[in-house]
């Protein structure tokens, strides 16, 4: 079903960029229009949603070129699932940032490019032609970079020549891929490609091209041995940018490799396995690394990665339970992730330090805020019946059907050093007393109200984003299985991109 409306989420954050570019200098107009242009985003991704999950896929043809001769966007369920996670962590982002910033990094051009960097998002999410992935990407990368590097100071730069290396790499392979895809299909398209792909005669091309996808979105969805420049710069930018990239950007990567690979390439046993091996040394060496950090942005840093390698091992083993576990896990770990690096923009505010050892006291100060921020952890942890404990049913009942034993022995170190480190983050930070040798700085409390809801404001709708999801998980499994059943059935795609074929 053809609807021109699917780049409305994608149009609305151009347009509010573009406003934020005439209202350069004036940052409270900036503000006003970054939030209104999230929640009319968000509007309309629900609205999107809705059309999807109740008339099937939608697509739309970029200037009325009939695919595959021109670039066609393609809304199912999975992907509108993704611009409304995204919508959700946008609105919640932009109200942070419109206190949690000082006013100078808002005079570089925070806003515009932040609502670039979510109309790259939506792009990237919604289009079915794989060279305009790429170039969706592109957008990405450049918006994020220049968020990375806005105040200028040495560690926000030094991380941002690692996270621009690594992706520069990572286009590299993706470009190289796409290069190869087209000289022996000769289209662009991912539903005729799917077609066309089975038809080339060198199979082994095709693997190697494959590889190339599976490198260059390993890089960006920071899987071992790829992950290194992720803790390296995560926790340079202010915590505002940090809750997009730990939300959002390593979640394109992942949804690359679900939407190429159910697409395009078969699973065969060297890439099952492949990917698995890469799931399994993903979450221990997140896991490890989580174990000896002290400051909570680099403690997430490497969770992020330990539970990268959850979806990775779902993936891999590619059946309707494990990718009904990878998509749940995907939506709870959007959420979830977003907020924790928001918290940790909190904690900042109302100690002026991330560091564990110079923190304490904060449940004895404020309880209702401590109480807040507890219910988000237990999400994470996966404590039941919250939005972190479901997917991990689905990914160890399928890893144990098919003997998968080193992925579940992953899964529950991944899974008891998350409860480990967060117990000793909630220790240190919210049970002890604050150390007698330091001096609190205490940025929150002289903060007039309005300023102080707007930073707890955002941590609350997550939180209650992550409660609805853990909370009403029958409504959720519902509808990971109909996303189950279009990666593994992807007739209805091609179909709906092309037309029925004969």
């Amino acid at each position: 079903m053809i609807d021109n409306h699917i780049l409305a989420p994608v149009f609305i954050h151009l347009f509010s960029a573009l406003l934020q570019l005439i209202a350069w200098r004036k940052t409270v107009s900036q503000r006003f229009i970054s939030v209104g242009g999230s929640l009319l985003g968000l509007l309309l991704a629900i609205r999107l949603f809705d059309k999807v999950h109740e008339n099937g896929i939608l697509t739309m043809n970029a200037s009325n070129w009939e695919a595959p001769f021109g670039i066609v966007f393609v809304a199912d369920l999975l992907s509108v699932t993704l611009v409304l996670l995204t919508s959700i962590a946008g609105f919640a982002v932009s109200i942070f940032s419109s206190t949690g910033l000082n006013r100078q990094r808002m005079l570089y051009g925070y806003f515009p490019i932040f609502h670039f960097l979510l109309m790259g998002l939506n792009g990237a999410f919604l289009t079915g032609d794989i060279f305009n992935l790429y170039v969706w990407f592109e957008v990405i990368i450049i918006s994020s970079f220049v968020l990375m590097t806005l105040g200028g100071r040495k560690a926000q730069l030094e991380g941002a020549v690692k996270y621009m290396a690594m992706n520069i790499l990572a286009s590299t392979f993706f470009l190289t891929g796409i290069g190869i895809l087209y000289g022996i299909t000769g289209t662009l398209n991912m539903a005729d490609l799917s077609v066309k792909i089975t038809q080339v005669q060198n199979q082994y091309l095709v693997g190697i091209t494959a590889c190339f996808f599976l490198i260059g979105f390993g890089i960006k969805s920071a899987v071992f041995p790829l992950y290194y420049w992720l803790p390296s710069s995560y926790h340079t930018p202010p915590s505002a940018v940090a809750a997009t990239f730990g939300g959002l950007l390593t979640k394109v990567g992942i949804y690359a490799i679900i939407r190429v690979f159910s697409l395009l390439f078969a699973f065969d046993v060297f890439t099952q396995n492949l990917l698995m091996g890469m799931a399994v040394f993903t979450v221990i060496t997140g896991a490890m690394g989580a174990l000896i950090k002290t400051n909570i942005r680099r403690l997430f840093s490497y969770l992020i990665v330990c539970h990268i390698g959850f979806m990775i091992g779902g993936i891999a083993m590619f059946t309707k339970i494990a990718l009904m576990g990878t998509i749940f896990y995907l939506i709870h770990d959007i959420v979830v992730k977003t907020n924790m690096f928001l918290i940790a923009g909190v904690i900042r505010q109302l100690r002026g330090t991330m560091d564990m050892k110079s923190l304490g006291g904060l449940y004895a100060e404020y309880p209702k805020i401590s109480l807040l921020i507890a219910l988000v952890l237990f999400s994470l942890v996966g404590i039941p019946p919250l939005s972190g404990f479901w997917p991990k049913i689905y990914l160890f009942q399928e890893a144990f059907t098919q003997q998968q034993y080193f992925f579940v022995a992953a899964l529950m170190v991944g899974s008891f050093v998350t409860l480990y480190v967060i117990a000793k983050m909630w220790s240190e930070v919210f049970w002890k007393d604050v150390p007698k040798d330091v001096e609190v700085e205490n940025k929150f409390e002289p903060l007039p109200l309005i300023r102080k809801i707007l930073l707890i404001l955002p941590v609350g709708i997550l939180a209650a984003v992550t409660l609805y999801i853990g909370l009403n998980a029958e409504t959720i499994v519902q509808l990971v299985d109909k996303i189950s059943d279009q990666l593994i059935d992807t007739r209805p795609y091609v179909d709906a991109v092309l037309g029925k074929q004969n």
